[in-house]
């Protein structure tokens, strides 16, 4: 069957876009993917300015060729292109997912220096796939979900991948009705790699099960999470910065799977942790809650009072003194820009002399504890007060785990931690 653009890029508002970019490797999916795209866009009036960004990984020595190749059918189709090159060393171990992260960095910086919103890459349903088989063998949950059809960036850049319900040999057939060669890359033959033998053993109708099951599993993770954000929106309060007050409601809640859900959520974004802590660990310290005992999660505190459970990042491995950097991610946490020179460190024993205004009612150990975890500005040995503007948002981008990269599943409860933080953004899908 041939693909329809208008079925793969009608439902994206083009029109919030000055200009999009896509992910071209020079492989069949990602240029498919470019011409499906242009085809689209060329029928479109007042359509954003398409741009190819190819990602040299340095891995091969034919990867500087390839990119050169991808760059002159870019302008054989009038499509302005950049190449975008990994530098410095490389992982022994783990280097796919390292050239995966390093990737989506680069691509993002190609798209923001262009002014580009929007990331088009070329992942298929053969993809999705052979990534929930590979979770599957891991048992890891709503992970089942594979793929997301879009996710945020950091920096603010969607990433789009509207070619998941394409399969790779439809993307291929379509290439060759037109008389176009694909590169093929070696390392998708090497079978020292899981996706490779994973790949190999997949039959078409293990490729169906595997995206039936992603399906499901995304819509019941779209779902939980909905839940879990008016259950954060109506018992969970900011007292003061880094340190929330969750109501025993939530902990009672009859929803259970929401309420640990929540739970796991809240852990991850209080503690700065790049994911959620684990579902049997969460459970256990749920349970715990209920019974009155405290616990720490995903370097989150979580301490009953009589007045509410509250929870705080721990003491433990905060981060060594550092400059300012532009737009830095500190602990997972919040994003800082330059700060002329001075230093950011947690505020330490120097808490006790900046001690936001609290009600009467709350504990001053505990006021203590939040603010000892947060970030100040020090010039040599003396703090000069927060890192943070009173106004958060200056502070805010993306909320812990999702501070990196938001999948589309999980953006009702992202928004939740937005409100919660008093944050303003609102988070639109592509």
């Amino acid at each position: 069957m041939q693909p329809d653009p208008r079925q793969l890029f009608g439902g994206i508002a083009f029109s919030r876009h000055n200009g999009v970019v896509a992910a071209v490797s020079g492989g069949g999916d990602s240029l498919a993917l470019l011409l499906l795209l242009q085809e689209f866009l060329d029928s479109q009036a007042d359509a954003p300015a398409l741009a190819a960004v190819t990602v040299n990984h340095d891995l091969r020595a034919e990867a500087a060729d390839e990119a050169r190749l991808v760059a002159a059918f870019c302008a054989s189709r009038g499509i302005a292109h950049s190449t975008m090159v990994w530098r410095g060393g490389k992982p022994m171990t783990g280097i796919s997912a390292v050239a995966r992260t390093a990737r989506l960095e680069l691509l993002a910086q190609a798209a923001h220096s262009i002014g580009a919103g929007l990331v088009f890459t070329g992942h298929t349903r053969d993809d999705q796939a052979e990534t929930v088989t590979m979770r599957g063998e891991r048992g890891t949950g709503l992970g089942g979900a594979g793929i997301a059809p879009a996710s945020l960036h950091a920096s603010g850049i969607w990433f789009v991948r509207p070619l998941l319900a394409c399969g790779r040999a439809e993307l291929r057939n379509y290439l060759v009705k037109q008389n176009i060669r694909w590169i093929d890359d070696p390392t998708n033959d090497d079978m020292n790699y899981e996706r490779v033998r994973v790949r190999r053993s997949l039959t078409p109708e293990l490729v169906t099960r595997g995206v039936a099951g992603a399906d499901a599993v995304a819509t019941e993770r779209r779902l939980l999470g909905m839940r879990a954000a008016r259950l954060i929106d109506d018992h969970v309060h900011r007292v003061v910065p880094g340190l929330y007050r969750v109501d025993p409601a939530l902990v009672e809640d009859a929803d259970g799977a929401a309420a640990l859900y929540a739970l796991r959520v809240l852990s991850a974004m209080v503690g700065g942790a790049s994911h959620l802590p684990a579902e049997k660990a969460s459970a256990r310290v749920l349970a715990a809650l209920r019974d009155g005992f405290c616990a720490t999660l995903s370097r989150t505190v979580i301490d009953r009072r009589s007045s509410g459970v509250y929870l705080h990042r721990e003491r433990r491995n905060l981060p060594a003194r550092m400059c300012v950097a532009q737009d830095m991610l500190w602990d997972g946490r919040y994003r800082l820009t330059g700060g002329n020179g001075l230093h950011v460190a947690p505020f330490g024993v120097a808490a006790r002399d900046y001690l936001p205004e609290a009600d009467a009612i709350l504990p001053q150990d505990l006021q203590f504890a939040a603010q000892f975890a947060e970030p100040a500005l020090w010039r040599g040995d003396v703090c000069v007060g927060a890192a943070l503007r009173a106004d958060v948002e200056t502070g805010l981008c993306l909320p812990a785990p999702w501070a990196k990269l938001l999948p589309s599943f999980d953006i009702d409860v992202a928004q939740a931690l937005i409100r919660l933080l008093g944050g303003k953004t609102v988070l639109q899908l592509p």
